[in-house]
């Protein structure tokens, strides 16, 4: 009798655990060209770091002269140290409502309000004039736009063709990364609050 009971239950503990409910979620994958977009742009802010920590002298004290860089590479190390410096900025004018990320991988700017500003931006906000404004959003589109065009230049597989996919990549990547309350423009042009 137990022989019977052992064989009637041997399906159900065989095929009884395989009944289970899997749920896969894919959350992201990314392309094999926002890879490529990615590696170049790592690369650059890599070769940031590393000037910044190069020592100009050698072992025995004498100066050391640094190894050519192209004149192209040299203004994308540039690029890229203007928009770490104007960073603290950049948020700021997101957390006003000053500047949105566009769908083309730049700052589009709005009125400066000064209505409803944070206690903790009063004194930010009181000093920025429209100039100044103005200034630090073109520098740092200007630099975004060198950033972009490196990629393209120092990628074997793309071409001028493709700066216009590289942009929604970084507009894409911008949007991935802005906090909730900043302006965003959606591939389709139309602009939200991200949520």
């Amino acid at each position: 009798m137990k022989n019977i009971y052992c064989l009637a239950l041997l399906p159900l503990v065989l095929f009884g655990c395989t009944l289970a409910k899997v749920d896969v979620n894919v959350v992201s994958e990314r392309t094999a060209l926002e890879n490529q977009v990615l590696g170049s742009y790592n690369s650059l802010t890599q070769d940031v770091l590393l000037v910044a920590s190069v020592r100009g002298v050698d072992p025995s004290g004498a100066i050391k002269t640094p190894p050519k860089k192209s004149r192209e590479h040299q203004n994308a190390v540039e690029a890229v140290e203007t928009l770490a410096f104007h960073e603290d900025d950049v948020d700021a004018f997101k957390r006003l409502g000053w500047v949105g990320e566009d769908s083309q991988g730049r700052l589009a700017p709005f009125p400066l309000e000064r209505e409803k500003v944070p206690d903790d931006l009063q004194a930010f906000a009181s000093r920025y004039g429209q100039a100044e404004f103005d200034a630090v959003v073109a520098q740092v589109n200007k630099a975004r736009d060198t950033v972009m065009q490196r990629v393209v230049d120092t990628n074997p597989d793309l071409t001028e063709k493709d700066l216009p996919r590289v942009r929604s990549i970084f507009a894409r990547m911008n949007r991935e990364n802005a906090l909730s309350g900043e302006r965003i423009q959606q591939e389709d042009g139309k602009w939200t609050v991200k949520q």
